[in-house]
């Protein structure tokens, strides 16, 4: 089935999306997402699917995000239950591709953030190549890295994701392999090919043995090598802390973070530090997910998330007054308020054994 946004067909035993939206890079909208989640439960059971395959139209980017300007518009005038529903459909099509029984190869192609990061990176073969730029910069807008964003961050090497997540540092092909969230490196003007080269293939090991053929040893990454500085900074208690050891380390790129930081939101800043550490401790994706849910919900009313889309997408005045102002500002207690549960608004995605 084709529609507009989101190209959903079966091709030579193939289930393949393709995301149709490039002058947008693709970004998701909830029905999209929704689309796209019912095509997965199709194919689980479909014989005649070996496995799915998501990729972008365009040069740009597989994809940009979700498309938060409907959100944007409901916090505006007080209404939470478009973010609750949005969140809900998307983090359940997450937890469906992180656990989905056939061989899910997304072509990580380009710009890969928040909301393209949730539909490739749980997948069982990511490839990335010498175009990606992947990254979580929620904390600009004054929200979270969600789509088990904290996961994936919570399980890279040392406290690398920390600075992915708080210092919204972009991630090339080489650091998505050394981070743990992608699998290959594929020149990008291979993927038509390798797109053809998976026709027929069935069962995971089938197919990683096809995408081996056209992988490449990914450059050195940088993130690789920034490591030491990062465990030695991010490994700091409190977010202040943090920002301090940057600020006055010897590395200039150290420096640069602490910048970084200084110009996203305090109060996502503050957020995602517990988002990621909590996330640690996870043994799968639910648990996070769960997390998530509740931080989103009640974030996405925030107005900090008004105020970060406002300056970052609406009005573009990249100029946005965050409430409160500085990390010292934010009230730890505040902080922990978002953790506690919804209740009968619980998402429930984690196991009961788990």
């Amino acid at each position: 089935m084709n529609g507009a946004d989101v190209e959903i067909r079966v091709t030579r035993g193939i289930g393949r999306i393709t995301l149709n939206r490039p002058r947008a890079l693709n970004a998701l909208t909830h029905a999209m997402e929704v689309e796209i989640d019912a095509a997965l439960v199709r194919w689980a059971s479909d014989p005649e699917v070996g496995l799915v395959l998501v990729d972008g139209r365009g040069e740009r980017g597989f994809c940009a995000g979700g498309d938060i300007r409907d959100l944007y518009e409901a916090a505006r005038v007080g209404k939470t239950t478009l973010a609750a529903a949005y969140f809900a459909d998307e983090y359940r099509m997450n937890a469906r591709i992180a656990n989905y029984p056939k061989p899910y190869v997304a072509f990580m192609d380009g710009i890969v953030m928040g909301g393209g990061v949730g539909i490739s990176a749980h997948g069982s073969h990511r490839i990335v190549t010498e175009q990606t730029m992947l990254a979580m910069p929620e904390v600009g807008i004054g929200f979270i890295p969600d789509i088990g964003g904290s996961f994936l961050l919570g399980h890279m090497p040392g406290e690398t994701g920390l600075h992915v997540a708080i210092a919204a540092y972009r991630m090339s092909g080489a650091d998505a392999i050394f981070g743990g969230v992608a699998d290959y490196y594929v020149e990008s003007t291979r993927l038509p090919e390798l797109a053809d080269a998976l026709a027929g293939a069935h069962g995971h090991e089938k197919v990683a043995a096809r995408i081996k053929t056209f992988a490449s040893s990914p450059p050195v990454s940088a993130l690789d090598a920034a490591q030491s500085w990062i465990d030695e900074c991010y490994s700091k208690p409190t977010a202040e802390e943090i920002v301090a050891a940057l600020a006055s380390h010897e590395s200039e790129a150290a420096r640069e973070a602490a910048v970084a930081i200084g110009r996203v939101s305090p109060g996502s800043v503050k957020i995602t530090l517990q988002l990621v550490r909590k996330a640690r401790q996870d043994f799968r994706l639910e648990p996070a997910l769960d997390r998530e849910y509740r931080v989103g919900v009640r974030r996405a009313g925030d107005n900090d998330f008004i105020e970060g889309v406002r300056a970052q997408l609406v009005d573009k005045d990249r100029n946005p007054r965050w409430s409160p102002a500085t990390l010292a500002d934010v009230d730890d207690a505040s902080i922990d308020a978002y953790f506690a549960s919804l209740g009968e608004m619980e998402l429930g995605l984690t196991p009961v054994n788990a």
